[in-house]
């Protein structure tokens, strides 16, 4: 306060504001009382939650931080990204190996530790190391329970805590109503970003083809969508769609699902289609896209097959059908 007033009209920027909440009564006051402006940032809403801090409601605007996406990448090389990931020091360091592996034993398993989000370390531990087989798939929360040597509800709080400390993001599977064919409960998950989950999973991508590429890329486009959703302010949901015979779309976009997306790393044939073909029959969704690898677009039926820069310029420019995006 003893700032000359034009330099105490410039926000006051605080960090990793969850290991002081008590700051934000303080904030509370200087907003009602000065007029001052603040930009509030940390890593873990759980912790906040948690002690009853002060969440400023109705005074503050959210926003998201993402990793890197493609179009902030001017010289963007998929590999380098799948590998590296898209965390900006991770994508730059010349020791990337080394540099994923420190950020995964001393910042995401250390991160939750250090903040006492839970008592049994081991357990805990053994839940990190089984996301390398279940990451992207279908959770089955008894299984894991049993991996881990815990009930289905601790594990079902390790993956809110990963959530909560913005370590993770759960895809919801999508069912305009209740039916018997279609999995309606059993949600995914996916870390925040492919190159943390590459060496989680201890998966390198070589080249552009096999099934390690495959589940890098889908990871990849996941991040693109989520980013567009938040970076444009539309905040549109983005679930999964599975019948329990195993057709599958794996992302679907929009309130109502008015896009499926099919992501594929190979070359995309007939039989891949199935999936899409039944959302589509069933859904009429406004657009149903596969996402690939194949150098030049084609049109198959109703479906676009999209090579992956071809559908990221599209969905950044907000030329992707029903799609929500800002307005100007």
């Amino acid at each position: 306060m003893a700032l000359p007033e034009k330099q105490r009209r410039l926000p006051i920027i605080v960090n990793e504001v969850q290991k002081a909440p008590a700051i934000l009564d303080e904030v509370h006051r200087l907003i009602e009382t000065e007029g001052l402006s603040f930009v509030l940032c940390g890593s873990s809403a759980h912790k906040l939650k948690r002690g009853g801090a002060n969440l400023l409601g109705g005074r503050a605007w959210r926003f998201e931080l993402h990793p890197l996406s493609w179009r902030e990448l001017p010289e963007f090389d998929l590999l380098r990204a799948l590998n590296r990931g898209l965390v900006p020091s991770h994508y730059d360091s010349t020791a990337h190996r080394r540099a994923l592996g420190g950020y995964v034993a001393d910042y995401l398993k250390e991160e939750v530790f250090d903040e006492g989000l839970m008592r049994n370390a081991a357990a805990f531990s053994r839940f990190f190391d089984a996301l390398n087989f279940s990451h992207g798939e279908i959770l089955n929360f008894s299984s894991l329970a049993r991996d881990c040597g815990v009930d289905s509800k601790t594990v079902r709080e390790y993956f809110q805590i990963l959530e909560d400390t913005l370590l993770g993001q759960m895809i919801e599977p999508f069912a305009r109503r209740r039916s018997r064919a279609i999995i309606t409960s059993a949600p995914k998950f996916y870390l925040l970003d492919v190159g943390v989950a590459g060496h989680v999973c201890g998966r390198s991508v070589e080249r552009a083809r096999g099934e390690n590429f495959g589940r890098a890329f889908e990871h990849f486009i996941l991040m693109e969508l989520l980013a567009y959703s938040s970076f444009s302010e539309t905040d549109f949901p983005i679930r999964y769609w599975r019948t329990k015979s195993g057709l599958e779309v794996d992302f679907v976009a929009g309130a109502t699902g008015q896009v499926a997306i099919e992501v594929k790393g190979a070359r995309v044939r007939g039989e891949d289609l199935k999936g899409l073909l039944a959302y589509t029959e069933e859904h009429r969704p406004a657009a149903s896209i596969v996402v690939c690898a194949e150098p030049a677009a084609r049109r198959i039926g109703t479906i676009d097959v999209l090579p992956w820069a071809v559908f990221l310029e599209r969905l950044w420019t907000g030329s992707v059908p029903s799609l929500p995006c800002r307005p100007d």
